[in-house]
């Protein structure tokens, strides 16, 4: 193995009947590139296809489950020819190569790649086997979706949930029928329109979670759920797990596959007005960690007084 796949663990324990996939990146609180996403991807397939594994346990480093997807480099995920390129050469007509502006990934490119980054997203919902989520510490961005796709979600109660990068791109990120479904309209919208972090405690009325308990209880208590899953007919499981797709299709997911990578390929490209935060452009001339700091300076909006004079 290359110190690139050390990001991502594989184990599997066939006496019980369980794999575990952790994410490896706790320098950066398990936040994932696509090169981390794709070797995901590979061992999810490897699980669907061993009919000797029924339940796959995902979980993250040192207590944190995942932040999402690394921002580090945002138009990295495109591949070459993105915005965040010192500079780029422009091809003419005649062959000649001349110095060109910087400019964001093209609207074919955005596409092309979204589409193949939600079909693992697509794929993980529609999983054969029975996930379970061991959720600690952050859940963030795709860290968060991926906890809310999970079958059975053990998460601790001061984990912080939510979609930040909203308020970088606005709510338009795909995966929409899925918070709709998950969270309820009500407090999906709440989410998605403000980006704020929650903490799951203050979720855990709503069931939206099979289990909210304690940070120290929670490898324990998803190590549980994933034994006892595990105890159920194989068959059974693929059967039952294909048969909650179709539900779930038939109910809320319809257009999903097409929708989401088209909103968030085109949400990605937003033009920004005076006085709204671009974080794209601010982490270009300030670095990432200063980015963040301005971006929830900007966002910051003092709750009113509960008991004014």
């Amino acid at each position: 193995m290359t110190a690139e796949d050390d990001r991502v663990l594989f184990d599997v324990d066939r006496d019980k009947r369980i794999a575990t996939i952790t994410l490896n990146n706790p320098k950066q609180r398990n936040s994932y590139d696509a090169a981390m996403r794709n070797l995901l991807g590979r061992y999810l397939d490897e699980v669907a296809e061993d009919d000797d594994i029924t339940v796959v346990l995902l979980r993250g480093a040192d207590g944190v489950f995942s932040t999402g997807a690394d921002m580090n480099n945002a138009y990295g995920w495109y591949g070459t020819g993105g915005s965040d390129e010192r500079s780029r050469e422009a091809q003419t007509g005649s062959g000649e190569q001349k110095p060109g502006r910087k400019s964001r990934p093209s609207q074919r490119r955005r596409l092309t790649v979204d589409r193949k980054s939600f079909g693992f997203y697509h794929n993980l919902l529609g999983f054969p086997k029975v996930t379970v989520g061991e959720i600690s510490g952050y859940a963030l961005g795709g860290g968060f979706e991926i906890a809310l796709m999970t079958d059975i979600s053990v998460i601790a109660r001061d984990t912080r949930i939510g979609m930040p990068a909203t308020r970088f791109l606005g709510p338009a990120l795909g995966s929409l029928h899925m918070f709709f479904h998950r969270l309820g309209p009500v407090l999906a919208r709440r989410m998605l329109l403000t980006g704020d972090i929650i903490r799951a405690a203050e979720v855990e009325h709503l069931g939206v979670f099979t289990e909210t308990c304690a940070a120290e209880s929670v490898t324990a208590r998803a190590r549980y759920w994933a034994e006892k899953a595990a105890k159920m007919p194989a068959d059974g499981v693929v059967i039952a797990k294909e048969a909650f797709r179709l539900v779930e299709q038939s109910q809320a997911y319809q257009g999903e596959e097409v929708a989401s990578y088209l909103f968030h390929a085109y949400g990605t490209n937003l033009q920004f007005a005076e006085g709204e935060f671009n974080f794209v452009k601010t982490r270009a001339q300030h670095g990432t960690k200063e980015a963040f700091r301005l971006r929830d300076e900007h966002f910051h909006v003092p709750e009113p007084d509960p008991n004014p004079q």
